[in-house]
């Protein structure tokens, strides 16, 4: 009796009155969020229980057509926009007022895990079936958002933002399409992508929920991340330059050895890296000799390397030290080394303050601990920072491991990741 009479005094014509009893009565249903988890898991299985669902594939499009139907289930009127992102909407009590977007992905790398992307599309889904459920209405409209092919460069996100280049168009995605072909098979139209496109100010707030994908959160024991921001990604394609020759006659001293000025290079790039404060990471992660032959000096070494940070000011630092230390190098062992930046370069990306103190105390109320963190990996609020304030929610990651089969999130994790959402919502609302 007393929740019924609490419940009237919450409700006004179907409108959420006072945000704070709402939040207090208002739960998700956790076992429906791990059973669509679940099925979702079961759409590109791989034998070793991982997900292959990955972009423009036959299962990314079984994935999106299942997740469709749930949309419409939970009350979401769905369509799908010309960069073959699906729209889930569901209209606010406030006529004019921008949506609060609650975005995510289903594509997966090829043999991945099952939660990566997959958690925040299906916890936008439970507080869209919350909200259908209570009938409680939002001074905003909500959006329910599943962007095209995430992981093949945050492809349909940049779309939204107006910060897809033209070129990506015609880059061969991971299933063998061309990301302009692969739009056009997911229900897109690639030669109308101007439509997809949102101004600033066309969206409230946007928030996301991801599994961390590192293993800070489960070090500390911490159930809730909030993310501080998304870091910059800068890479190199690093030329080093040797002289080919015997490696039976050609004396020690006399050697121009490619390879060796690569190895002295990436000891200097870990070095300068980790000698400045800060969670800044840099990485070395191809490397090819040549001409690769067991009795042959290389005579010439192409490898990358990636620096990430959310100061991008650090980053510049950073490249400039490793540029010199390079020269250094090169005079040391007689070679050339040059450095070809890559065009796409990612910036940093830092979340709206006030939605993070939201999350926070979201969390508090529910009597969770939280930890602020950046997100060393890209995500779809990246591109959305560009046109609307962002928050993202981590939950642990087992032995901090992704993108693989062996991904986990605990049940009581998610529970916890998904309410909190929920809660942050409702408040994100009344800003």
């Amino acid at each position: 009796m007393f929740r019924a009479l609490v419940l009237a005094l919450v409700f006004v014509g179907g409108i959420v009155a006072d945000p704070q009893l709402t939040n207090d009565l208002v739960r998700i249903k956790p076992e429906r969020v791990l059973s669509v988890l679940e099925k979702l898991g079961e759409i590109g299985k791989t034998p070793d229980g991982g997900v292959s669902r990955v972009a423009f594939s036959d299962a990314d499009i079984e994935g999106r057509r299942y997740f469709m139907k749930l949309m419409k289930e939970a009350g979401l009127a769905v369509r799908v926009d010309t960069a073959g992102n699906i729209i889930g909407r569901r209209e606010g009590s406030v006529a004019g007022l921008p949506p609060i977007v609650l975005g995510s992905h289903l594509d997966s790398v090829p043999n991945g895990g099952k939660y990566d992307g997959a958690l925040g599309a299906v916890a936008g889904l439970e507080c869209a079936s919350v909200l259908k459920e209570t009938g409680l209405v939002l001074r905003h409209p909500l959006e329910a958002v599943i962007f095209t092919n995430e992981e093949g460069g945050l492809i349909g996100s940049k779309a939204m933002a107006g910060a897809l280049n033209a070129k990506t168009l015609d880059v061969v995605s991971q299933n063998g399409k061309t990301v302009r072909d692969g739009m056009a098979a997911v229900g897109g139209d690639p030669g109308r992508l101007a439509e997809a496109v949102r101004a600033k100010g066309d969206i409230a707030a946007y928030l996301e929920i991801h599994i961390e994908q590192g293993g800070v959160l489960e070090e500390r024991g911490v159930p809730i991340g909030v993310v501080e921001g998304i870091v910059g990604i800068a890479r190199w394609d690093i030329m080093v330059e040797g002289f080919a020759n015997h490696a039976g006659t050609t004396p020690m001293k006399e050697r121009r050895d490619a390879l060796l000025a690569a190895a002295e290079l990436i000891t200097a790039v870990n070095r300068i890296v980790t000698a400045m404060p800060g969670r800044q990471v840099g990485t070395v992660g191809r490397i090819k000799a040549e001409p690769g032959a067991v009795n042959v000096i290389p005579g010439k070494v192409e490898m990358s390397l990636e620096l990430r940070d959310l100061d991008a000011d650090k980053v510049r630092t950073l490249i400039e030290r490793i540029r010199g230390e390079a020269a250094a190098v090169a005079a040391r062992t007689g070679t050339k080394i040059g450095f070809a930046a890559i065009e796409e370069r990612t910036l940093p990306a830092l979340t709206d303050e006030r939605i993070g103190r939201i999350i926070e105390d979201a969390a508090r109320e529910l009597g969770l601990a939280s930890h602020r963190m950046p997100s060393g990996a890209g995500h779809d609020a990246q591109s959305i920072a560009g046109i609307a304030p962002i928050g993202m929610i981590f939950v642990p990651s087992v032995g901090g491991i992704s993108h693989s089969p062996l991904e986990f999130s605990k049940a009581e994790d998610i529970e916890k990741g998904v309410s909190v959402l929920l809660k942050a919502l409702f408040r994100v609302d009344m800003l």
